[in-house]
């Protein structure tokens, strides 16, 4: 990715064809897209790429079978299709999951459930058109095939305990086995854009767009203050939760609005030696409602609710009451003990459903994507999910060519994003922990190469940032040069995953930053030129954002020392 400077010279010397506004995966997808068929595109994102609901979702690349439930057949399809198209794609970033449900001693295995996995099952495979994706090295599998789920099928209770060894202690007897899939959301957010400017697209963060002007978007720099024009013929309003804040003059003057009900997921991490999983596991809650426990980067990830959300959508905490939800499902469900004591990380992220008609109803509420055009031409796309990004990305575009007259057909189904590679054909270097290669391998596919030589530049380098976990400080600064990490927080909370899987390692019981996050500040300082002044003001700086995000339990909002 350019450099932050490089990127906002070339936003300002030449009109383009396309302004994107929303660096999450949505605006990424449409960047991609745009840039993919032949369109100049400029990407402007106000806080940092993905600092919104796409670095906080809940790391699922799946159909939803609760949308079975709701016989919203269509939307699983769609999902599913995206699902199979995506491991293709993103290998490394898109991975299989098993899913368990487990019967137990005095109990069948639910019969509903095995009919919603049979539709799922075909929903998935039976009529599936196999992608043609554009090779390029490291995207094969070894034997040359694609991934397929298996149909689902009946394991036996040992087969339970292996994938689920957190119920070992309840002794199922059977489970129905399933796949699905998950990514890291961030990362995944990261690697379109990089794709995206491999096309010719233009992406800055930290610039607001503040109004939309004759020929373009009238923008803030977040860092100095200024104000810039960036031109485009064309504008695509892609914020999500902020679609129907931008440009409001533009958007209220229309009929057809998109009324955006934010709805909040709060999600908690566990150290695997507390609740060990290996597969995704369905939870029974409180009023008949169900969450998900399921590994993810080393840790267990336990989530999510949804609750109608009113406050500020720009830092959103996991609130105390959702997260005692969680902990007393699991503790019922895994017959555990766990308290906030026992919390490795937290966060909370607003999904961006869509009202139609009366809000105090939930028939009234869409989670389907949908698109929307003002009398200027603004472009609005918003609602959906994390796992439909490229079609929603494709509904945009799609209509600027219908408008335009062009003759040009969306290609993202064949193109890949990045290059997956085997962990063991990268180079060893000196100091870096045998656990990095594979966590490398899996964040940055092919690129791992330039990040490890990085670490080669420096002993410190090659160090993680916290002890015991993989992520290096190398990271650090090639998220400064190749990545336009501009804090410590973009590099702790969406480069790497610290502040969600280890925010006890990076903050002190109250809040205050520990020698982890002034190693990562030091690191980056190096990168920019601050002193020392500058670096304890960004460590500070952290810890305020850390608090206001919520990811430390218990830690109250305020400047740290």
């Amino acid at each position: 990715m350019l450099a932050r400077p490089a990127a906002l010279e070339a936003l300002t010397s030449d009109p383009f064809d396309v302004v994107v506004i929303g660096g999450g995966i949505t605006g990424a997808g449409c960047a991609l897209d745009a840039a993919s068929r032949g369109f100049s595109v400029a990407l402007l994102e106000k806080r940092d790429f993905a600092a919104g609901t796409s670095s906080r979702s809940s790391k699922l690349v799946h159909g939803g079978l609760r949308y079975l439930q709701q016989f919203d057949v269509g939307l699983v399809r769609e999902a599913l299709l995206e699902r199979q198209l995506l491991v293709a794609l993103a290998p490394h970033l898109v991975r299989p999951l098993p899913m368990v449900v487990p019967a137990f001693e005095g109990t069948r295995l639910d019969r509903a459930v095995g009919v919603g996995l049979n539709m799922y099952d075909v929903l998935s495979v039976d009529k599936l058109r196999r992608p043609r994706v554009l090779r390029r090295r490291g995207n094969e599998d070894p034997d040359g095939e694609e991934w397929s789920p298996d149909r689902h099928r009946t394991i036996d209770g040992d087969d339970v305990i292996e994938l689920l060894p957190a119920l070992a202690g309840r002794e199922p007897t059977s489970g129905y086995l399933f796949y699905d899939c998950q990514t890291d959301d961030a990362r995944l957010v990261l690697t379109v854009l990089g794709e995206a400017e491999r096309f010719g697209a233009v992406c800055a963060n930290r610039l607001e767009v503040v109004e939309l002007v004759d020929g373009g978007v009238r923008a803030r720099d977040g860092e100095s203050g200024e104000e810039l024009v960036v031109r485009g013929d064309n504008v695509i309003n892609a914020t999500g939760v902020w679609a129907d804040r931008v440009a409001t003059h533009e958007l209220h003057d229309e009929a057809e609005v998109p009324d955006i009900r934010p709805s909040r997921g709060t999600h908690v991490t566990l150290a695997d030696a507390d609740l060990s999983l290996r597969a995704w596991a369905i939870v029974p809650a409180r009023a008949g409602r169900t969450i998900f426990a399921l590994p993810w980067l080393g840790r267990t990830l336990v989530g999510t609710t949804d609750n109608d959300y009113e406050g500020d959508i720009d830092h959103v905490q996991p609130a105390e009451d959702d997260i005692a939800y969680l902990l007393e499902a699991v503790n019922g469900y895994f017959r555990l003990d766990l308290g906030l004591d026992d919390l490795t990380g937290a966060y909370a992220g607003v999904r961006p459903l869509i009202s139609h008609g009366d809000r105090k109803k939930s028939v009234d509420i869409s989670r389907k994507a949908e698109l929307y055009e003002t009398s200027s031409g603004m472009i609005t796309i918003t609602g959906g999910k994390l796992t439909t990004f490229r079609r929603m990305a494709r509904m945009a575009v799609d209509r600027l060519v219908e408008r335009d007259g062009r003759e040009a057909p969306c290609r993202t189904h064949e193109i890949p994003l990045g290059m997956a590679i085997d962990p063991s054909e990268l180079p060893r270097v000196e100091g870096v922990p045998k656990e990095s290669y594979e966590a490398l391998a899996a964040r940055y596919g092919y690129a791992a190469h330039d990040v490890l030589a990085v670490a080669r530049e420096r002993g410190e380098l090659a160090q993680p940032v916290v002890d015991g976990r993989p992520d290096l400080l190398a990271e650090v600064a090639f998220a400064a040069r190749r990545e336009q990490a501009r804090s410590v927080g973009d590099v702790l909370l969406r480069r790497t995953r610290l502040g969600l899987l280890a925010a006890t390692d990076l903050l002190a019981a109250d809040g205050a930053p520990t020698e982890a996050v002034d190693r990562a500040a030091r690191t980056l300082g190096r990168e920019y030129g601050w002193d020392e002044v500058r670096v304890a003001r960004e460590r500070a700086a952290f810890a305020d954002e850390a608090a206001a995000e919520g990811i430390l339990v218990g830690a109250s909002v305020g400047t740290r020392p």
